[in-house]
């Protein structure tokens, strides 16, 4: 009997719903954790596509005093040099454009992020509005039955 009373005019009862609201909890967690280790591995991306951004900065710095060196000497190696240099440059101007696609990701992830954040509470406002109409709801239908019961006893 005590079953019965606790179905709302959904038909489903709040053990169902306390379910879906743990189910929901986890979920979220869930979510939570996983976007906590995607933050986690850009953020190692970021760092990691910095430092060789960094070396190359470097190495490219490192070259052009080797390359003003080999100037003044005569080098058989000229050409390879040159050669290297001018990849080592290819592949910073590469780095510097990877870093910047990083950082625009980033930011459209926040961004959708965000949205999905605004949903999920709105979505928690709606399942709490509809909790109170269906209790509501079945109060009314409650007290019309025991009103019904009522005449019906009077009438006899």
């Amino acid at each position: 009997m005590k079953n019965i009373a606790s179905i709302g005019s959904s038909g489903r009862s709040s053990m169902d719903d306390h379910d879906d609201e743990e189910m929901a909890k986890m979920a979220i967690a869930s979510f939570q954790a996983r976007e906590e280790e995607i933050e986690r591995k850009k953020m190692e991306m970021k760092e990691r596509v910095e430092s060789q951004l960094n070396r190359a900065e470097e190495e490219t710095r490192r070259l052009a005093q080797i390359w003003e060196e080999l100037e003044v000497l005569t080098d058989p190696m000229k050409k390879e040099v040159a050669a290297a240099r001018k990849r080592i440059d290819l592949v910073n101007r590469e780095l510097k454009s990877l870093g910047q696609a990083c950082q625009k990701k980033e930011k459209e992830h926040k961004e959708v992020l965000d949205i999905f954040q605004e949903k999920s509470n709105e979505k928690a406002q709606l399942t709490t509005t509809l909790m109170e109409l269906v209790n509501e709801s079945e109060k009314l239908r409650m007290r019309k039955l025991e009103e019904l019961s009522k005449f019906v006893s009077t009438a006899r």
